[in-house]
């Protein structure tokens, strides 16, 4: 993998991780468990050791969540491509969920292939920093 291709790598793997956060906002639960593989896993930032696994399961998974109005802040993302089929990442977010509520810091440490519509997450493990 040259350069120019493990920038437009990193650059696709970024847009996933960005992807992620403004569907999840837009409570479109179908795309967002669609940005995984068939068999991919996730575990949500408040219960980091608790992997929902497959795409239909991370689907329910959400689903089932109450509906709110959130924001998610994506920041210091770092994409490492290990080589043209592989893929991490470490990145923090912040989220606001309401006025009422104080907003929660987080990491997410990914796993991510390309397949043939386009990068996907393979795991999406969340983690809540304060």
């Amino acid at each position: 993998m040259d350069a120019v291709e493990r920038l437009i790598a990193e650059r696709a793997c970024e847009r996933l991780i960005i992807d992620y956060a403004a569907l999840n906002d837009a409570g479109d639960w179908a795309a967002v468990a669609a940005l995984y593989v068939a068999d991919g896993r996730m575990s949500r930032p408040t219960a980091p050791d608790d992997f929902v696994v497959g795409r239909d399961a991370i689907l329910a998974a959400f689903n089932a969540r109450p509906t709110r109005a959130s924001r998610h802040i994506c920041a210091n993302i770092r994409v490492t491509v290990s080589s043209a089929g592989t893929a991490t990442a470490t990145s923090q977010i912040l989220l606001f969920t309401g006025s009422d509520q104080a907003p929660k810091v987080g990491s997410y440490q990914d796993r991510m292939i390309p397949t043939e519509d386009g990068w996907r997450f393979v795991e999406r493990k969340g983690s809540l920093d304060f």
